[in-house]
C-alpha cells in the first residue's frame, strides 16, 4: 500500500486526505500549526491519522509521495528534508487530477480570476452543464473529485498551486492578466512568478485551448518567447481579434468555435473595464463548451458580483460604501480606483507584498480626496501619498477607519475599502477584513 503524507491541514490538505483514503492509500496528515476544529473533525470522521503543531520526521520521511498545501513555501525545513530524500512533492491539484473523469477548465492570473471562475461556472450551469467551482475558491479540487469524479470542475488556480503540478492538463486554460504579486515567494523575481503562472499550459496539447489577455504586455512577451501547443484564443479591449473576443463600439464581439456572439457592454451586470475582460474570457469558455448564445447573454446580464470585490454595501447620507477587501495587490486596487466615478475616501493598508505605490499615483491624484490608512506599519504608504491628498489619517481598527471615513466624506462621495495589501496584520483573512468593514458600515 502506497503511503501518502500530506503537509497542511486546511481546505487543500484535508480534501487530499479524504480522496487519498478513498483511493486506498495509507494516509498521514501533518500540520506545523494548529488545525481548525472543523477540519480536525473531518479527519477524525474519516479515521485519518494526523498531527498538529509539529512535523514528526519519522512519520513523514517514510512517504512514497508528499502532497504539500500551496501555502507552505519550498524553503520550509521539512520540505527541504523531504526533497533531499528524493521523495516526490506534488500539489493537491496534481494528486486529484489522476482521479478526475472529466476534462477541467483552469483559470489563473494576478487579478480577476475569482470573478472569471464564478462567471464561467454560472454560464456553464445555466447552459445545462453540471459544472462546479473548486481550487482556490469553494471546495478543494480533491474533495470535489472524492465526492463526484464526473463533475466538470472550473478551477481557480494560484501560482502556488501550479508550482506543484507535473502532468496536470486542463482542457481549457485561462490567464486573465499578470502583475507583480507574491514576489516574496519567487525570490523577488517577477519572471519566476510569470513562469509559474504559465505552468497552466505546459501539458496542454493541440486539442486544448489557452485563452488570454492580448492587451497584457507580459503575457504577449511570454507567448512570443515560448512554444504553446494549445489553440490560442486572445481577448482584447483595444484590438480586433479575428479568432477571439474584442470590443467594438459599445459591444463585445466574441468569435470562437466558428460562432460569433455580439453583446452590448451595458447589458453585462458587472461594471468596469476589467469586468468586460472577465466577461470575454468566460464567454469564450462557454462558446468552446457549446453553450447557446442566448443563454450566454442572459447569464452575463444576471450574474451577481463576487463578495468582497467592488461590492456595494450601503448608501448612507448619499455616500456609497464599497467593499473591495479582495484587492490584496496594487493591480487589483488599480481597477477599483479606475472604476470610481465620484470623489473617493480610500481605506488601504495591511501587509505589503513588495508594492510599488507610484503605479497608482495618477489615479490617486485624479480620484482620491482623503486616505485612511489601516495597518500596523504604514510607512511606505505614508511616504507615497501623504503630500498628495488633502487628508491622511492612520488607524489600527476597522471600526475607527470607517467612522473617520464617514466624517471625511460628503454628499455624493464614495468610501472605498481597497487595501492593496494582505490582511494578516490585523485580520485573519481578506474575508474577515471585508466582513468587519460591512459590519462597521451597518453600525454607522
Amino acid at each position: 500500500m502506497k503511503r501518502v503524507v500530506i503537509l497542511g491541514g486546511g481546505e487543500s490538505g484535508v480534501g487530499t486526505a479524504i480522496l487519498a483514503t478513498q483511493q486506498g492509500f495509507d494516509v498521514f496528515l501533518s500540520d506545523f500549526g494548529k488545525i481548525a476544529a472543523p477540519y480536525s473533525a473531518v479527519l477524525e470522521q474519516h479515521h485519518i491519522a494526523w498531527e498538529e503543531q509539529q512535523h514528526t520526521a519519522d512519520l513523514i520521511l517514510t512517504a512514497d509521495v508528499v502532497v504539500k498545501s500551496p501555502g507552505i513555501p519550498d524553503k520550509a525545513e521539512m520540505v527541504v528534508q523531504i526533497r533531499e530524500r528524493g521523495i516526490p512533492v506534488i500539489s493537491e491539484i496534481e494528486f486529484a487530477y489522476a482521479y478526475a473523469k472529466q476534462p477541467t477548465i483552469a483559470i489563473t492570473g494576478s487579478n480577476g480570476k475569482t470573478t472569471t471562475t464564478l462567471l464561467t461556472a454560472h454560464l456553464l450551469q445555466r447552459g445545462g452543464i453540471a459544472a462546479v467551482v473548486a481550487g482556490n475558491i469553494g471546495d478543494s479540487f480533491a474533495k470535489q473529485i472524492a465526492e463526484d469524479p464526473d463533475a466538470i470542475c472550473v478551477l481557480e488556480l494560484s501560482s502556488f498551486q501550479l508550482d506543484g503540478i507535473e502532468t496536470y492538463r486542463p482542457h481549457i486554460a485561462v490567464v486573465t492578466n499578470l502583475s507583480p504579486d507574491h514576489l516574496d515567494r519567487y525570490h523577488y523575481d517577477y519572471q519566476e512568478y510569470i513562469d509559474a503562472k504559465f505552468r497552466i499550459t505546459m501539458n496542454q496539447t493541440a486539442e486544448d485551448y489557452l485563452i488570454y489577455d492580448a492587451d497584457d504586455v507580459e503575457i504577449e512577451k511570454w507567448l512570443a518567447n515560448h512554444e504553446v501547443k494549445a489553440k490560442k484564443i486572445p481577448f482584447s479591449l483595444t484590438s480586433i481579434q479575428e479568432n477571439g473576443a474584442y470590443v467594438s463600439g459599445e459591444n463585445i464581439i466574441a468569435n470562437s468555435n466558428n460562432e460569433q456572439l455580439i453583446m452590448a457592454i451595458n447589458d453585462i451586470s458587472l461594471e468596469g473595464k476589467h469586468n468586460v475582460k472577465n466577461a470575454m474570457a468566460a464567454t469564450t469558455v462557454a462558446q468552446l463548451m457549446r453553450i447557446r448564445k442566448q443563454t450566454i447573454r442572459e447569464s452575463l446580464s444576471d450574474f451577481q458580483a463576487v463578495e468582497h470585490r467592488l461590492e456595494k454595501v450601503l448608501k448612507i447620507k448619499n455616500v456609497q460604501y464599497v467593499n473591495d477587501s479582495k484587492a490584496t495587490n496594487i493591480n487589483a486596487t488599480f481597477y477599483a480606483l479606475e472604476s470610481m466615478k465620484t470623489p473617493t475616501v480610500w481605506i488601504l493598508g495591511g501587509v505589503d507584498k513588495g508594492n510599488d505605490y507610484d503605479e497608482l499615483m495618477p489615479l490617486v491624484r485624479e480620484k482620491v480626496k482623503s486616505i485612511v490608512c489601516l495597518g500596523v506599519d504604514n510607512e511606505k504608504i505614508k511616504a507615497a501619498y501623504r503630500n498628495v491628498v488633502d487628508v491622511f489619517v492612520e488607524t489600527t481598527s476597522m471600526d475607527e477607519a470607517v467612522k473617520i471615513a464617514a466624517k471625511l466624506s460628503e454628499d455624493g462621495d464614495t468610501v472605498l475599502l481597497s487595501p492593496a495589501c494582505a490582511s494578516f496584520d490585523l485580520f485573519s483573512s481578506y474575508e474577515d477584513r471585508g466582513n468587519q468593514f460591512k459590519q462597521a458600515v451597518h453600525n454607522l
